[in-house]
């Protein structure tokens, strides 16, 4: 741990262990199943998330964390005169970093630095990852804060998704809006890229739409070094399992993970959606 404080949100997904061991703090964002508000994650695990929602006929929404969460997390350091530095949700995605930003407002003499990932999920996850390793090496907040933002430009996360209409529903589909109406047996290869959803292409089976994500990353990854990965799934663990050995045989990555969506998150991508979240030289 450092004399830095680094706050994310439960999106990044970071693997508990390192939660623990750089004491990342994470602000939880909400699920709203009917008359139920669920801290993600928290009131409902990712298993019982996506059991419920084969079976309810009720539609879960999502929303951000709130300022006052933040306002609670800012607190003690601030008292304490620690510096934060918040990583947050891509601002396309959700409305996370206007809650941060407002809470930041009611401590106008702290050192409060908040950093829009452009992303989500474990390419969110490495951001907030390298930044606790930098902090716990010594970086000062100065530095910590511009490493951070030129992190945001180091990772990636390609997916495929078996409908768009999650993604739609909920209002993320950002420039894959032109994929609607394509033939229902197509499988959407998508990408966060520039903080929104966009569209690669689509491809006749999921199975060849695997293959063409993994040659993507492959290219995304090609001549990097310091590759870590991150095999992303929605109640699809056998695809996750598959994608990220395939994905290992292509590139030497010196960190990896299976990695569950949060139910947010698996509110707009839907069931069997599978991803690889990537990060390079962090």
């Amino acid at each position: 741990m450092s004399d830095i404080a680094i706050i994310t949100d439960s999106l990044a997904t970071v693997p508990e262990e390192h939660i623990k061991k750089f004491g990342i703090e994470v602000a939880l964002q909400f699920l709203i199943w009917g008359e139920e508000t669920l801290l993600d994650g928290v009131d409902i695990t990712p298993e019982q998330f996506y059991k419920r929602l084969e079976t309810d006929s009720i539609t879960p929404t999502t929303s951000q964390a709130t300022a006052g969460m933040f306002v609670e997390l800012f607190k003690p350091h601030v008292e304490k005169g620690t510096p934060i530095l918040a990583i947050l949700v891509s601002s396309e995605l959700s409305g996370t970093i206007q809650s941060a930003e407002t809470a930041k407002s009611q401590f106008p003499d702290a050192k409060i630095e908040i950093v829009d990932t452009r992303s989500v999920s474990m390419a969110q996850g490495f951001q907030v990852l390298a930044a606790a390793r930098a902090a716990a090496d010594g970086m000062t907040f100065d530095e910590l804060v511009q490493y951070a933002r030129k992190a945001v430009d180091q990772v990636g996360v390609i997916f495929v998704v078996d409908t768009l209409e999650f993604l739609h529903r909920g209002g993320r589909i950002g420039g894959a809006k032109r994929l609607l109406g394509t033939a229902l047996s197509l499988k959407p290869v998508l990408e966060v890229r520039d903080g929104r959803v966009e569209a690669v292409e689509s491809i006749r089976t999921k199975k060849k739409a695997k293959a063409r994500m993994l040659e993507l990353v492959a290219q995304r990854l090609a001549g990097k070094e310091k590759i870590r990965l991150a095999a992303l799934h929605a109640n699809a663990q056998d695809e996750a399992v598959e994608v990220l050995q395939a994905m290992q045989e292509r590139c030497d990555a010196v960190e990896s993970y299976i990695s569950v969506v949060s139910p947010v998150v698996g509110t707009h991508a839907g069931p069997g959606t599978v991803g690889i979240a990537f990060s390079y030289g962090l």
